[in-house]
This record gives structure tokens, sequence and C-alpha cells, in this order.
């Protein structure tokens, strides 16, 4: 099964990351293409794209063809962005653009289990079987201790009844090995009622072990701090994340980058070895973009969208 891969915000990157023509720019989440594309499309500029999705990167071989010698496919980690492209041969970058957070394509693919509404094997590795080492959803609900179960639900999908949750998974577990999507959710909404939102009760514990499993938040720190280091003056980075553990770290490295992190109370003695060298960056967007309610009505997967930028203005001395 195949999901339909809609951009989000696509208006608002292109925008905010300004192709032109001669530039080089990393798509450093390729999944659908649909940044890529519009990035072509604006300008006579080159692109290279990340994803560490063998399955993606096929798909890509068909645009890439539409653009022969404008686009360059890698498999990998956006984390390791500077190996990859400096095996390319590459150094220097224009514009990077991230789309943080599991793909349409993998979403609505019951054999990937990333998701509740199918039943499937409860894996959630964004690279394929067999290529990706990661341990498995499966893997972190069958042998994590009760209590680090539930300290992971709390802390990446925000799940106040996350004892509850564990305590279910640890019980159930104990009768037979917890395999499928299909399983887990059951377990999960017997002991959880659905939210007001009407939100399905597995929705946050779901969201936890997918990002534990693909260690997400970890590749996000590491993605912006290696496309900081690629870009020439004038680059800019533009991420769109979908919840609020992506956009805080997003939030942070840019208001930092931009010389806008907090100063340290007066009480504290590093605020005597305050750092006067002009910032390297100047944030392109005070507050993070939405979408627009026309955008939200035809693609509901936007609604929790966040878009940050910031353009490089000097390098380092």
């Amino acid at each position: 099964m195949t999901g339909t891969h809609i951009p989000v915000m696509l208006s608002e990157v292109l925008d905010a990351l300004e192709p032109r023509d001669g530039r080089v720019y990393l798509d450093a989440t390729f999944g659908g293409g649909g940044y890529t594309s519009a990035i072509l499309e604006r300008a006579d500029c080159r692109v290279w794209a990340i994803d560490r999705d063998e399955t993606a990167i096929a798909r890509g071989a068909a645009l890439a063809a539409q653009y022969p010698g404008r686009l360059h496919l890698l498999q990998g980690r956006f984390g390791d962005m500077l190996p990859l492209l400096t095996e390319a041969g590459v150094s220097r970058l224009d514009g990077v653009v991230f789309d943080i957070g599991v793909s349409s394509f993998q979403i609505d693919d019951p054999d990937r289990g990333f998701s509740f509404r199918g039943d499937g094997p409860l894996d959630m590795r964004m690279g394929r079987h067999g290529t990706d080492p990661s341990p498995t959803a499966a893997d972190l609900v069958n042998t994590l201790p009760e209590r680090d179960l539930a300290d992971l639900l709390y802390q990446l999908g925000e799940e106040r009844a996350s004892r509850r949750v564990a305590r279910a998974i640890v019980s159930a577990r104990s009768e037979a090995r917890i395999e499928t999507t299909g399983r887990l959710a059951s377990i999960i909404r017997s002991v959880l009622p659905r939210d007001k939102s009407g939100n399905d009760p597995a929705t946050r514990s779901f969201q936890a072990l997918r990002i534990s499993v693909n260690d997400e938040l970890g590749e996000i720190a590491r993605g912006l701090a290696r496309a900081a280091d690629l870009l020439g003056p004038g680059g800019r980075i533009v991420a769109v994340s979908f919840h609020s553990l992506e956009d805080r770290i997003i939030k942070h490295f840019m208001a930092h980058a931009a010389g806008r992190a907090a100063a340290p109370s007066r009480h504290d003695p590093r605020g005597l070895a305050a750092d006067t060298a002009p910032a390297l960056f100047r944030l392109l967007t005070q507050k993070a973009r939405r979408p627009g309610e026309a955008e939200i009505a035809a693609n509901p997967r936007a609604r929790s969208a966040r878009l940050r930028a910031i353009e490089r203005v000097a390098v380092p001395a």
C-alpha cells in the first residue's frame, strides 16, 4: 500500500528558502520529493537529497531522470549529511530544507508499523527491514523495564498516563510477546479513554516509540548543526516540524545561532564572560509560521506544522 505525498507549507518553504539559479541546495528529508521537485522548478539549481529509507531513494530515480545532472540522491541519515556530502564532493550549500518526522508513505504502509490505523508488524524503523540495525518498536515494548518504558512514553510522547500504559503493556507481554500494531493499540485503548480532542488513545505512545526507535530528536540536533557548518554566506536553513519536542529543538538552535539565546542570570558567573562575537545567523522567522486554513482543510496532516528559518550572514573568523 502506498501513500499520497502532499508537501506541507510548500509555498512558505520556497519563500523562506528563495532558490536561485546556479546555487546548490539540500533536501535533508527527501520523502516523496515534494520540496525537491518544487525547488528544481523554481530555479535552475542543483539539489542533493537525503533519505534513510531506500524505498524513498528508489522512488526518487524517476524524478532524477527528469532533471539530469541537477538532482542527486543519497541514502543515509541527515544527521550524517557532512560525511555523505563530503564523499560526494560537496563542501558548501546555499540552502537546506528539513521536513521533520515520518513521511506519508511510511504512515500509510501497514507493513512499516508506524500507524495503529491498520494492523502490521510493530517495526517503526525509517530504514527498511534488514538494512537498519536499530531496535524495533516491538523490541522496546517487549524488553524495556516498566519504569523505563513509562519514562519513554512520558518524555517522548508527552503521555500523562504513561505509568498506566506501561503497566498494561508489561502485563500483556507476560502472556505473549507484542508483535503487531493492532495488539499494542488495543492494549493502550483498554486502559485509556478517548480524549476530548477525539485523538486515538494510542497516538502519543506510538509517537514516543517512533521517536525513540529512530533517535529523531538526536537526528534533528545533529542535522541542524551540520547544516549550519555547510552553509555559505546568504545560505538558509528552513525547517518544518510537527510537534512541540521537534519545534523546541529547532527554536532553541536557531535562536542561539542568531545570538538570541537567553542571557545568564545576573547571579550566574557565566554572565561575566558573555560572548560578544557577532552572530553568524539572523532569524528569518521571529516566531514559527503556521499553515493557512485552506491548507489545513485540504490536508489535515498540516494542522500542527511549524516553520522556522535562519540565514547565514557571516562565516567564522
